[in-house]
């Protein structure tokens, strides 16, 4: 941590504070600004890399071996609406790791990417990676000071101006107040039929459920969705119609929806909750069911009454032991959160149905006499791997009873 670079040194972390982290740098070459974070997941860094509620952000992984499966078609969770507004094609900013990615050895990596090694993969995305750093120690320094401001820079030279990367670090504003969701939706509506994964047959199609006729319809708003919140709903029999986030909900009733979905997405939930809130409220109001999952989760909240905050370091894994206070039931879940849903602010009539048992922080609300719930995690991701999967089912149980 100087400003005298090391021989050989291609690449640059360097915080708000001053602060500069060298190693060799690999995927594309430049630099990109956001806030700085850790994930403690031992696999899946491709789904996390593109997870649209990762824009703004630069990944730091605590696992230390990061790219010796590749990459596949496969694994990729966002949809690219707006990303390259970023610098980068995938959702992620930059991504920190403490051992240069090695060649793949795994049988899905996949060629049909244009090659199936991780920096080749980000190289053609725009995504800059920093290997070869202390990352138990930027871990360590985030848990104790919160999630630093900072820029990520790759240069093949060596070269770099580090009074001005310090500068740009420190001039970034960073999340609070800041609407991503206008750039992670789509421009259009548009409806998504591929299921969940099944091995060795891949992603199924979307069957009908049992007992009906036709599928659920559901509408789901997209503040930076995950393909598979898609695929679960597909897997449960729904018909997923994909619209933008600034879709009315005089709109979205239009469509005649059997229940209504709230995505993930990146940012503040307060700025895109200026415009999405009054329309949340509205569907609330409309006594269809409706289901949000992690910015879902905290613009319900906010729909309802309560209060979200910004976190000193989030919680960003796949390693997550939530209880669910209806069953008694602890479930391992994957998290990606900056912001929480303030829990002493929960009005009456908001229940909370799930806590994180890492801090106690909420995790879960219900909204009584009506068929609205939310989470805070993934019940898609399925680390456990398929603990909250039940969440999807309660949602169609909903729609079931109209």
């Amino acid at each position: 941590m100087t400003d005298t670079l090391i021989p050989g040194a291609t690449g640059v972390l360097v915080l708000a504070d001053g602060t500069v982290l060298q190693g060799k740098g690999f995927g594309a070459a430049g630099e990109a600004v956001g806030e700085v974070c850790f994930n403690t997941a031992m696999t899946g860094y491709q789904e996390i890399l593109t997870d649209p509620s990762y824009m703004a952000q630069i990944v730091t992984f605590t696992f230390p071996h990061v790219g010796n499966v590749g990459v596949n078609l496969e694994d990729v969770e966002g949809f690219g609406h707006g990303l390259k507004e970023q610098g980068a094609e995938t959702a992620a900013r930059g991504a920190i790791v403490r051992d240069p990615p090695t060649k793949p050895a795994n049988w899905r990596a996949d060629s049909a990417t244009g090659g199936s090694d991780l920096d080749g993969w980000m190289k053609r995305r725009g995504l800059i990676g920093l290997a070869g750093v202390d990352t138990r120690a930027l871990t360590r320094l985030i848990r104790e000071k919160g999630m630093p401001h900072g820029v990520i820079a790759h240069a093949p030279d060596g070269l770099f101006d580090l009074d001005a990367l310090k500068a740009k670090a420190r001039a970034w504003e960073g999340l609070v107040g800041l609407d991503l969701a206008k750039d992670a939706t789509c421009a259009q509506p548009f409806v998504f039929d591929e299921g969940l994964w099944d091995w060795p047959a891949g992603y199924a199609q979307r069957q009908t459920p049992r007992g009906r006729s036709q599928p659920y319809e559901v509408v789901v708003l997209d503040y930076g969705v995950k393909r598979n919140i898609l695929r679960a709903l597909t897997s449960i029999g729904a018909r997923a119609t994909v619209v933008p986030a600034t879709t009315s909900a005089e709109e979205v009733l239009a469509r005649h929806p059997d229940g209504v979905l709230l995505s993930n997405g990146p940012g503040d939930p307060a700025a895109t909750g200026l415009y999405a809130v009054p329309e949340i409220q509205k569907l609330v109001a409309s006594g269809k069911p409706v289901f949000g999952i992690c910015l879902g989760h905290q613009m319900l909240a906010l729909a309802l009454g309560a209060q979200t905050t910004k976190m000193d370091q989030g919680h960003h894994g796949a390693n997550h032991p939530v209880k669910d206070l209806t069953t008694g039931k602890v479930e391992i879940v994957s998290m990606n959160h900056g912001f929480t849903v303030d829990r002493e602010s929960l009005p009456d009539g908001v229940e909370e149905t799930h806590i994180s048992l890492f801090d106690g922080s909420n995790a879960g609300i219900a909204l009584s006499g009506k068929p609205v719930f939310s989470v805070q995690h993934h019940p898609e991701a399925s680390p456990g791997p398929t603990d909250s999967l039940y969440l999807f089912e309660r949602f169609a149980e909903m729609m079931d009873r109209g």
